[in-house]
């Protein structure tokens, strides 16, 4: 909660004046020589120590026992108010404002109740948990107030926290089918029964949908990417497009003419006038026009130039550099153990790593380098996290321990003093 606004302006004047009225009042009552020349207490608000000679002892000493462990019980009300949502005795945000300044106003009251001394070996360990529990609490407000702007800074895009094991995994996936990709696929049985595929769904052999992007995965590099994969292949000639290129050609052969001076068999030869033989060549030539496309997009030569380059020995590489770093760093549960949990060695290693492979596949170590960074933004957000939260474990007990205590030290001091 932010404590720089408006809204904690009223309590702040509040403690500042109660701080103020209780210095006061101890000073009137236990050193009256050093008040202000003018400026008595009437004698019935004067109180005397206890036969104990301890403040606490005194009525006042009591009333500020008495309304610091009220602000005790207050304070630990607080998480009964958090499970409960659907109360109507005020907003959390009220109660957190409320809880804050309060045992804030707690110094104050239990320091002057102790009368700046210690005590007995019950007050003593009282005083070491009320310091315990009011030091963590600070540290944890300190913390709250401050991890939003360094969360920002530090983290480009936040994760829910109990979705981060699942993006993990996700991204450990990916990099696993990612390696195996690379590996030789053993020969598949064939069926001699079974028709054979359609032309239309067939895919050329090296167009494997990257890992990342595959429709079972829900990395958010995965969501950010298409379900193409960005294997660099040449899309191959299709059937229908063939098809279509020599019913062109058939279609061009019908429309055109017989050529001038050729006679087909049994067919009488009729002599051809000047601008009769003008209108055949002109016929002929757009014939050819028409045809040659066709026969062009139909050569085989075209299919052949179109397979995809692979090479060995950087699918290798990648096949070696996965396996030895990237898929330990994605698979371990603490990420900050391995080196490439830092920003400058994994930008060193990753360029290292593109320089031992094909321009061809070199977009795939870009994109195993955005796994990388993924992970090391969840394992800061984890930390950042565990940051924030961690100091709850020790101010919620001692907070419970300090209640039971006191309520203890203020039956003892009622009943046996």
């Amino acid at each position: 909660m932010r404590i720089f606004n408006r809204a904690h302006v009223p309590w702040f004047i509040f403690v500042l004046l109660a701080t103020v009225a209780a210095i006061v009042l101890y000073v009137a009552n236990f050193h009256p020589q050093r008040m202000p020349a003018g400026i008595h207490f009437p004698a019935y608000l004067i109180q005397k120590p206890s036969e104990h000679r301890s403040v606490g002892g005194t009525p006042l000493g009591l009333i500020f026992g008495a309304i610091s462990f009220a602000i005790f019980i207050f304070a630990t009300l607080l998480g009964v108010r958090k499970k409960v949502v659907l109360w109507r005795l005020g907003t959390l945000q009220r109660w957190m404002r409320a809880h804050i300044w309060l045992t804030l106003l707690t110094i104050p009251l239990v320091i002057l109740h102790s009368g700046f001394r210690l005590g007995g070996p019950m007050t003593t360990l009282l005083m070491a948990l009320y310091a315990i529990v009011m030091v963590s609490g600070i540290y944890g407000l300190i913390l709250q107030h401050q991890m939003p702007h360094l969360m920002k800074e530090r983290l480009p895009a936040e994760t829910v926290f109990e979705q981060i094991p699942h993006i993990r995994s996700q991204l450990y996936m990916a990099a696993e089918k990612l390696r195996d990709s690379f590996r030789p696929m053993p020969p598949k049985k064939t069926d001699a029964g079974a028709p054979a595929p359609s032309p239309a769904k067939s895919v050329t052999a090296g167009s494997t949908p990257m890992s990342s992007t595959a429709g079972d995965l829900s990395t958010p590099t995965a969501r950010a990417k298409s379900t193409v994969g960005s294997t660099i292949t040449a899309e191959p000639i299709s059937t229908s497009a063939a098809t279509a290129a020599e019913a062109t050609e058939v279609k061009a052969s019908e429309i055109a003419p017989p050529v001038a001076g050729v006679a087909e068999p049994g067919a009488q030869t009729i002599p051809s006038s000047p601008a009769t033989t003008g209108v055949q060549s002109a016929a002929a030539s757009a014939a050819t026009t028409v045809a040659k496309p066709a026969t062009l997009a139909a050569k085989p030569g075209a299919a052949t130039a179109a397979k995809l380059a692979l090479d060995p020995a950087s699918e290798a590489a990648l096949v070696e550099f996965l396996e030895r770093q990237i898929l330990p760093y994605l698979s371990a549960r603490r990420g900050e153990k391995f080196q490439l949990n830092n920003p400058r060695f994994s930008d060193d290693t990753f360029r290292f790593a593109k320089l031992r492979v094909a321009e061809a596949y070199r977009s795939r170590v870009e994109e195993i380098q955005v796994w990388c960074d993924e992970r090391r933004m969840l394992d800061l957000q984890t930390k950042l996290h565990h940051w924030l939260h961690a100091w709850l474990f020790v101010h919620v007990p001692f907070s419970f321990l300090l209640l039971m205590l006191t309520a203890w030290h203020a039956f003892v001091t009622l009943f046996y003093y």
